[in-house]
């Protein structure tokens, strides 16, 4: 079993952080990155959720919904709760946290809703704790609330919205968390108003492949990274192509093939379904391409009379931000 040893000189029993309160922004994340199923991710810039923590005296979890959508606050029923738990089972002091939980990303939405509560419960009690735990341990807490949405443990939406940027997990058991420098890029989403649940679309997927298509998708997965560490946008374009997942989980998604030509005819290097949809995100090299692909995002959309929200934003290089204390 791994060891995980903290700095006694950060903490003592009766400091526990600069304040009892803090505000924190989790940011949307966008999953698999076409190819990288499971072992690639990034986060944005909008939208986000907003958290307030306070420290209490009394052990345990309270959480309190500041939205629309009526999420459980049994903390062994929210994912926030038990990426909390989790974490709490490590803590040697008698202490207990308030989370207060306005979610601006949609449950169901594809761009990492659950991971935006896992995360930024962990990231923002860690911070009242002086940040006794580092990135890799919260990542680990974080997986447990991954693991109550999906029943899965996965780490490609919590690792870059704890980390920023753009990750790579090269393994789960152990963690193996690798952050990639990547081109600034600017991201179009359209998050067309239906909900698909993880847990449903990781169910349709085929449990064998064939092996031309893993080698495949080996290279694909092989030239994006290598695409993102170069800056070469041509090679980003010519890898985002998934011929495992996609197939499969397009289906349930309205106008997905449509929204995907016309996107790369208004100039986007290319995308894919976010995460297990419904939303769908886009690559481009500057805003004014991106707005373009939004519109043909809405063109799409309003032919169909769906309703949908989109966003043109870039990538998130700081993850899980921590505002002033309250």
């Amino acid at each position: 079993m791994k060891q995980f040893f903290h700095n006694p000189f950060l903490y003592s029993p009766l400091s526990l952080g600069a304040g009892n309160t803090i505000t924190i922004h989790a940011p949307a994340t966008v999953a698999n990155m076409v190819c990288g199923f499971d072992v690639l991710g990034f986060a944005v810039n909008e939208p986000y959720d907003e958290m307030h923590f306070r420290l209490r005296d009394e052990p345990g979890v309270k959480i309190i919904n500041l939205d629309e959508y009526n999420l459980p606050t049994d903390p062994e029923k929210n994912v926030a709760g038990a990426a909390l738990l989790a974490m709490l089972e490590e803590v040697d002091e008698k202490t207990g946290v308030e989370v207060s939980i306005c979610k601006k990303i949609k449950p169901g939405s594809g761009v990492g809703s659950s991971a935006a509560s896992s995360a930024g419960a962990v990231v923002g009690l860690n911070h009242l704790l002086n940040n006794r735990f580092i990135k890799e341990d919260l990542v680990r807490f974080a997986m447990s609330g991954e693991k109550l949405a999906s029943g899965v443990k996965h780490a490609d939406n919590i690792a870059p919205c704890i980390y920023g940027g753009v990750t790579l997990i090269r393994s789960i058991f152990p963690l193996d968390i690798i952050p990639l420098a990547a081109p600034s890029l600017y991201v179009t989403i359209v998050h067309p108003q239906i909900e698909v649940r993880t847990s449903d679309a990781r169910g349709i997927l085929k449990q064998q492949v064939q092996l031309k298509d893993a080698i495949r998708q080996w290279g694909n997965i092989a030239g994006l990274v290598a695409g993102l560490l170069q800056n070469d946008h041509a090679l980003i374009g010519r890898s985002l192509e998934d011929v495992l997942i996609e197939p499969v989980r397009s289906i349930l998604i309205p106008g997905f093939d449509t929204i995907k030509q016309l996107s790369k005819e208004a100039g986007a290097l290319g995308g894919g379904i976010s995460g297990s949809g419904p939303s769908v995100f886009m690559l481009s090299k500057d805003e004014n391409t991106a707005k373009q692909v939004e519109a043909a995002m809405h063109t799409v959309y309003n032919q169909l009379s769906l309703e949908h929200h989109t966003y043109v934003t870039t990538i998130n290089q700081e993850g899980v931000r921590v505002l002033s204390p309250e």
